[in-house]
């Protein structure tokens, strides 16, 4: 008897592959003679690794070796001789719509997202906003999987790692062994447009309250380019208990150990919050233009750790790449400091019961 073989495709961007970690989880888990294979970027390897054998990850740079219409054909003829029995496209983008069609016409089983753009059009409309909770990403994974015959039960997943806390004798030494007293914070305070981003100013003001509360805490600043680094450095500078974390660690897979063992991590609506969703870390988001309705809080996150502030404009988009209607950025600007440290501190209170 043939066993089935499920392909599940997402190229992009970080967080939605890392949101898509605990459906495959819990496919796999539910379904224990299921083979499946997660297709997307070389980077997203470290997600699915601590997976069982049975759940193998595929990397396909689909903008270099396999680009263009030649090079999907390419990477259709190496996905066929892997004998799938079903293919679940999580992503539906241009990409994945070709080579579902190549699926397709070879009558393989076939199924996609539903990404709700009607019910986002609605949750950001200026004149007739209708503000309520859509479907997550969780839930549309799993709707994939559902309509090719594999329906799941979310919420069994909880750490990438098997006792929720990575090893920090694999990370540089300047990181060090966590002590007893101290609080670990982890803050990335970056996101991939302005309209996401808590000004940095503000921040360092958070920060400086955080550390007059937590005098033994150790504060271990996120994020990747060289302009980031440059303004972790800057921030790292004026508080002697913060590191420039991303300066010291080696790549994906030491950020998700050092991540496994923080008190609480800092992030906006960003990569960041998925990253230490995945390693049940608790997390303070800030969210401006964005909005937790649209779907993309991380997995296991609570509501009312989430930063933000009522205005009418607000969402203003799904993915905060517009630029602010009303030209200042209330929805950020407006939250103060100290909001932002009391969110910490009701974390850290909370995880010592």
């Amino acid at each position: 008897m043939k066993t089935d073989h499920i392909l599940i495709m997402r190229f992009s961007a970080m967080g939605d592959i890392a949101m898509a970690v605990p459906v495959v989880y819990e496919l796999a888990m539910q379904y224990p003679e299921l083979r499946i294979t997660v297709l997307s970027q070389p980077f997203a390897r470290p997600f699915f690794e601590f997976m069982e054998s049975r759940v193998g990850f595929m990397d396909a740079d689909v903008r270099e070796e396999y680009q263009g219409v030649k090079g999907l054909n390419t990477l259709y003829r190496r996905l066929t001789a892997k004998n799938f029995t079903a293919i679940a496209d999580f992503h539906d983008v241009l990409r994945t719509k070709w080579l579902r069609t190549r699926f397709n016409l070879d009558q393989y089983r076939v199924e996609h997202i539903n990404k709700h753009r009607r019910l986002k059009r609605q949750l950001v409309d200026s004149k007739h906003k209708v503000l309520r909770q859509l479907p997550t990403m969780f839930d549309n994974y799993a709707d994939v999987l559902s309509r090719l015959g594999y329906p799941i039960e979310l919420g069994h997943f909880t750490s990438i790692f098997p006792n929720r806390h990575g090893n920090l004798r694999l990370l540089p030494p300047e990181i060090g062994e966590k002590r007893p007293f101290q609080q670990w914070i982890g803050i990335a305070p970056f996101a991939a447009h302005a309209g996401k981003m808590y000004p940095i100013a503000l921040m360092n003001e958070a920060i400086a309250i955080v550390v007059k509360r937590h005098p033994s805490c150790r504060i271990f600043l996120f994020g990747g380019g060289a302009h980031e680094r440059k303004t972790l450095n800057a921030l790292a500078a004026q508080h002697k208990h913060c590191v420039n974390a991303s300066a010291l660690l080696g790549g994906l897979d030491q950020e998700l150990i050092l991540m496994s063992n923080l008190d609480v991590m800092v992030s906006m609506d960003s990569a960041n919050m998925h990253l230490a969703s995945l390693t049940a870390t608790p997390v303070v988001s800030v969210w401006g233009a964005t909005h937790p309705f649209a779907g993309f809080l991380g997995w296991n996150q609570r509501m009312d750790d989430c930063v933000q502030v009522s205005l009418p404009c607000r969402p203003c988009c799904v993915y905060g790449e517009k630029a602010c209607r009303r030209g200042d950025y209330a929805c950020l600007n407006s939250i103060k400091p100290a909001t932002v440290a009391d969110h910490i501190e009701r974390v850290l209170e909370r995880e010592k019961k």
